[in-house]
């Protein structure tokens, strides 16, 4: 069974940055779509970017410009580069596989202002 551990998170200054990763068990190529969402505190989960097996990628808008998502299939690992954090930013990040329904263990970014 495909496994998903995020790495990476930490606490920052506003205005620093952060790179996630996710390491996945198994074959992302063959995984397809993955995607990164957060938890802020008092709020529901939401979706900050995904990429395709080919590479196209879609952002939530709160992140345009400040973040980028990336692959790399043949070490089966999903980055998230995170420019321009804001403490808004804070909360648990999580690695997703839609088509597996698979969810990682989260890491959590903290931005202090």
């Amino acid at each position: 069974q495909v496994q998903l551990v995020e790495s990476g998170g930490g606490l920052v200054q506003a205005g620093g940055s952060l790179r996630l990763s996710c390491a996945a068990s198994g074959s992302i190529f063959s995984i397809g779509v993955m995607g990164w969402y957060r938890q802020c505190p008092g709020k529901q989960r939401e979706v900050v970017a995904v990429i395709s097996r080919g590479g196209t990628t879609t952002y939530a808008d709160f992140v345009k410009g400040r973040f980028s998502i990336s692959r790399d299939n043949a070490k089966n690992t999903v980055y998230l580069q995170m420019n321009a954090l804001k403490p808004e930013d804070t909360g648990v990040y999580y690695c997703h596989a839609p088509s597996l329904s698979l969810w990682g263990q989260g890491t959590q970014v903290t931005v202090s202002a």
